[in-house]
């Protein structure tokens, strides 16, 4: 004799519920009603005028109830969900002005960055709003652009002590300039030597046809004439531009540079990047502002463009900053230890 499994309410209640999620999809933070669910709880609590049963019958609450009992005329277009769109414009909201100066500065430069957009208009047309204002304008237009990043996290966890007055510490790095950008025919490797104060984040950057510590030595005697000071410091990675790769006895010409200028050059661990990480997030700034969209025909066609770049990102604010510049905290600084 065959047995029949016989299945209770909750069990078949559950089925239905499951079927009908199947069939039910949503992009909503919750649930929504349905438009039946609303109709036939507002008759049903017109029929009964009980209140509490009409809520544990449809699994809603009393404001809602009430909220639809109000609102229905007897036609399903009154329960239908409405905009929650403002009548009126926010007193605070983005003025006309300013719209059109955000869309002019996009429509000139594409590829202009939140950061750079900020520091033009509070620089040129006295803009006072927060950044974050800025940004939501920003994407609601459909102006950002970002790429997803192929990046590994980051292993450093630690808290890094950035110095507070200028001279203390340089950061220096060495960055290949892409062949991709060159229009002439048979590509040649260029380099871009990066120093940046630690202090300010103000950079000095120049094009070189080799990487070596003729090179290095020659950037950094340049790097103090802009700066228009020697630093304590210079912290570098495992170059061979920068130290020996090898087990040797031989001094590095740049160690000897150093030692003559009293300067300490700091030679990080090999595979260590993040220590080095304001230089190379510099790298990466240069790369999606300069590089991406960059065409250059010869080596001095490659070092015109690069000095306009130079006065360019040393203007742009920083977050990390306080929305300064660097120009403007390297400024700051200066004269607070004048």
């Amino acid at each position: 004799m065959s047995s029949v499994k016989i299945e209770s309410p909750q069990t078949i209640q559950q089925k239905g519920l499951n079927h009908f999620m199947k069939d039910y999809t949503t992009n909503k933070r919750y649930c929504p009603h349905l438009l039946e669910t609303k109709l036939h709880a507002v008759a049903l609590y017109r029929q009964t005028k009980d209140i509490s049963f009409v809520c544990r019958r449809y699994h809603i609450s009393k404001a809602s109830l009430m909220r639809w009992n109000k609102a229905y005329d007897g036609t399903k277009e009154s329960l239908m969900p409405k905009s929650h769109r403002p009548h009126s414009q926010h007193p605070n909201a983005h003025t006309e002005q300013e719209i059109k100066w955000i869309k002019d500065y996009h429509r000139r430069n594409p590829n202009i960055s939140i950061c750079e957009l900020y520091g033009k208009l509070r620089e040129e047309k006295a803009y006072s709003r927060h950044p974050g204002s800025l940004y939501r304008v920003f994407v609601r237009f459909g102006f950002r652009q970002k790429a997803e990043s192929t990046k590994k996290k980051s292993k450093h966890t630690g808290k890094y002590d950035t110095p507070t007055g200028l001279g203390i510490k340089w950061q220096l790095d060495l960055k290949y300039v892409p062949t991709a950008c060159q229009s002439a025919k048979e590509k040649e490797q260029f380099y871009q030597y990066t120093v940046i104060e630690e202090a300010s984040r103000k950079r000095f950057i120049y094009a070189y046809q080799e990487h070596s510590s003729y090179s290095t030595i020659d950037f950094i005697k340049r790097s103090i004439t802009y700066f228009g000071y020697a630093p304590k410091e210079i912290q570098t990675d495992c170059g061979s531009e920068f130290t020996h790769t090898a087990k040797t006895k031989r001094v590095h010409p740049f160690d000897v540079f150093c030692k003559r200028y009293h300067i300490l050059h700091h030679v990080l661990r090999p595979r260590t990047p993040w220590h080095n990480g304001k230089v190379e997030r510099s790298h990466r700034n240069d790369q999606e502002r300069f590089y991406n969209y960059l065409s250059f025909y010869s080596f001095a066609d490659l070092q015109e463009q690069m000095k306009r770049y130079l006065r360019r990102s040393n203007n742009i604010p920083m977050a990390v900053l306080g929305w300064k510049s660097p120009a403007q905290k390297h400024r700051e600084l200066e004269s607070r230890h004048a």
